[in-house]
């Protein structure tokens, strides 16, 4: 059903893998921290934890687990992520594969995390199933994605100007709900029907600070699905879009006090273990 999707995703992050490190290594990596903390691999139970982290992007859960003494693998659909990861923690082993077919055998890993990927999954269920598959019984597993559009600041602004001044309903291709597992309930309804037990949900709040200027930028260098969404507007369109985002930065910074805009990114974390 999702097939278009996963390509149209699959060929977006080729090319964002140098930009979204640098829009997100002050943000999204703080998530890390929390989803090694959540499958155990700290203290000196890390050194025991063979780790895969899905959808690793950058590579920032499998970098601090190796860090910390676990063998860690990272894998991710876009080469270019691979190699960006690659450069950046190489005492980890990284590759290229699918996250909703893991190239990985029955039961292989102590712990498995996924930070904001399920977000841009076609079929975000199988690859928590997939990762249910590969952990070990007794294995935990833990996902970050973004609350709903309405609280994450970032969203607010970008998705608010492009519908007061164009469209969100726009022809890429249709993929599934990207904030279905925002949900308390659907994140853990989905980790349920995968099998895990000891399931938690709770809140991860995240910051990002920027200038309004670099947020602008930011547009471009953001998420598949948000740049498609700005690229699909009529021309005569855009430069109001953009005028209105750099409307509503400033309005948020001028209500902050300050000279730097602190963006609100308020995250679901959740997670389960399997069965012994």
């Amino acid at each position: 059903m999702y097939e278009e999707f996963k390509e149209f995703e699959k060929a977006g992050w080729e090319k964002l893998a140098d930009s979204y490190f640098e829009v997100t290594h002050t943000s999204t990596s703080k998530a890390a921290e929390t989803l090694l903390k959540f499958v155990g691999c700290e203290g000196d139970n890390a050194t025991k934890i063979r780790l895969l982290d899905v959808a690793c992007g950058p590579g920032y859960s499998a970098g601090l687990a190796v860090e910390r003494g676990a063998v860690a693998f990272g894998l991710d659909f876009a080469a270019a992520m691979v190699e960006k990861a690659s450069k950046l923690y190489p005492a980890a082993v990284f590759k290229e594969g699918d996250a909703e077919n893991l190239p990985f055998e029955n039961n292989s890993f102590d712990a498995v995390v996924c930070a904001f990927g399920l977000l841009h999954f076609a079929y975000p269920d199988k690859a928590i199933a997939e990762a249910f598959r590969v952990l070990k019984p007794g294995g935990r597993y833990a996902f970050t994605v973004w609350r709903s559009p309405e609280e994450v600041e970032t969203f607010q602004i970008f998705r608010g100007a492009i519908a007061a001044h164009g469209s969100l309903d726009v022809p890429i291709p249709p993929g599934p709900d990207m904030f279905r597992l925002s949900r308390d309930g659907e994140a853990a309804g989905a980790l349920a029907s995968a099998g895990f037990s000891s399931i938690s949900i709770s809140n991860l709040s995240l910051t990002r600070q920027s200038s309004p200027d670099a947020l602008l930028a930011n547009l471009a260098k953001a998420t598949v699905r948000t740049r498609a969404l700005f690229d699909a507007q009529l021309e005569h369109a855009k430069p109001k879009i953009e005028a209105e985002i750099m409307k509503r930065a400033k309005e948020l910074m001028e209500k902050q006090g300050g000279n730097i805009l602190t963006l609100k990114m308020p995250a679901l974390l959740a997670g389960g273990s399997k069965p012994s």
